[in-house]
């Protein structure tokens, strides 16, 4: 008797060792953007509670991101910065869009309250080369003002990790900005002139709301949550804008999805009088040749569910939805592309 339920106790932890398992190996793993990151989170928890799978995703920055997916360590990698056509090749991974977001500068002066301050895109390359130093230099003066500015040092905060958000926002910069254009660029990570660094958006608004002076950029949903003081920018048509979901998904409705490759739409600097200048998607790197079928399976599924189902909280935190066309391509691309050993499609 003693025995029997000696094993029967044995068999009751063995099983329940498989299932938990069974379990984490079925568990989404992924690395990358900070962008992204407040909706992934969003997305993994109501995913696990629907499914019981769930998801792993550390915001490393998409320099890790595509590093990490590369060397094949987590199931997928997330970018903000789109990666190009030969090294998406030579690294066997399909590129997809998942949602739209904006950037937006923020500061920290004392007496200037959000969006009460408006900046140019060719004022913050200044800025952040250096040019202009103090927040009352005439350049900012002439554009605000009603706005006291006062006598105060600028502290620029960029970040100091590989990062898409600073792709987005130097891309922005090297669009309106020759002169950074030709000095700087627009890179994941570029050779700053002035300030200091921060790591991840959570690191940049957390350095710009502590410093006097300072400015900073960060993903909208970040300045939202952390109650930030955002600015105004002046657009492509020269009409002052302040940061909204409006102003963004007019800019996403300027995209030119079907002439872009791999998905890697620009939206920087669209013309459009309602126009926010700095908005983008975000993206996701699958292997085209996963060494392990069922767990690509399970990261399609995910993000299925997530276009499907997702919409709703991406909105709540102030991303945009794709549009469907987009999201049609977006899986038949999983069907033609992504392949197990066999040949046969994973994405069924």
């Amino acid at each position: 008797m003693k025995l029997s339920f000696l094993a029967l106790a044995a068999s009751v932890a063995l099983s329940s060792t498989i299932a938990a398992t069974a379990a984490f190996a079925a568990d989404i793993t992924g690395a990358g953007g900070t962008f992204p990151a407040p909706v992934y989170n969003a997305w993994g928890s109501d995913f696990k509670a629907k499914t019981g799978t769930a998801l792993n995703y550390q915001a490393i920055g998409s320099g890790g991101g595509q590093t990490q997916i590369t060397n094949r360590t987590v199931d997928f990698g997330a970018s903000d910065a789109p990666m190009a056509t030969d090294k998406l090749t030579a690294a066997k991974l399909l590129q997809f869009p998942t949602v739209i977001g904006a950037i937006v500068p923020i500061v920290n002066i004392e007496g200037v309250s959000a969006d009460q301050l408006t900046l140019t895109g060719a004022i913050i390359a200044d800025i952040y080369q250096g040019k202009i130093t103090k927040w009352n230099d005439p350049k900012i003066a002439e554009l605000n003002k009603d706005v006291k500015l006062p006598d105060l040092d600028i502290a620029p905060v960029y970040r100091a990790d590989g990062s898409g958000t600073t792709y987005v926002f130097t891309s922005y910069l090297s669009a309106v900005s020759p002169d950074w254009k030709s000095n700087i660029g627009a890179a994941t990570s570029v050779q700053w002139s002035t300030g200091s660094g921060a790591k991840g958006n959570d690191g940049v608004a957390g350095a710009v709301k502590n410093t006097q002076g300072a400015i900073g950029y960060v993903e909208y949903v970040y300045a939202a949550n952390n109650s930030l003081t955002t600015t105004q920018l002046q657009n492509k048509d020269g009409k002052v804008v302040k940061p909204t979901v409006p102003a963004f998904q007019a800019a996403a409705a300027k995209a030119d999805w079907k002439g872009a490759k791999d998905f890697a739409v620009s939206m920087i600097d669209v013309g459009g009088e309602t126009s926010w200048p700095i908005v983008s998607t975000t993206f996701i790197l699958l292997p085209k040749d996963p060494k392990d079928a069922k767990q690509s399976a399970e990261v399609m599924k995910f993000f299925d569910w997530a276009y499907k189902d997702g919409g709703a909280t991406a909105e709540k935190l102030h991303y945009i939805p794709l549009p469907k066309e987009v999201i049609d391509t977006v899986r038949t691309a999983w069907k033609s592309e992504v392949k197990a050993a066999d040949g046969k499609a994973v994405y069924e």
